[in-house]
């Protein structure tokens, strides 16, 4: 399964995180992945419920749920925010 590493800014444990994302899956299972894991490594700062929402940490763009990662044009390096 191919993976970019990508840098996730979290805001609310002002700290950032290398993850690497499969590029084949959806961003609406990503997401669910990505906030429980940044939930467990925040020290209880982010707590993983409601809507967290994964947008391009420069633009701000939200990204579409129901696309895979590939084509969303996220690339080693990228840069996103997890609000």
């Amino acid at each position: 399964m191919n993976k970019v590493l990508v840098e996730i800014f979290l805001p609310a444990a002002n700290r950032s995180f290398d993850v690497y994302l499969p590029l084949e899956t959806k961003m609406s299972e990503v997401l669910v992945l990505v906030s429980t894991l940044l939930s467990d490594l925040s020290d209880g700062k982010y707590k993983a419920m409601g809507n967290p929402v994964l947008c391009d940490a420069s633009s701000g763009i939200i990204f579409n749920i129901n696309m895979a990662v590939s084509e969303l044009g996220i690339q080693n390096g990228s840069k996103l925010m997890l609000i």
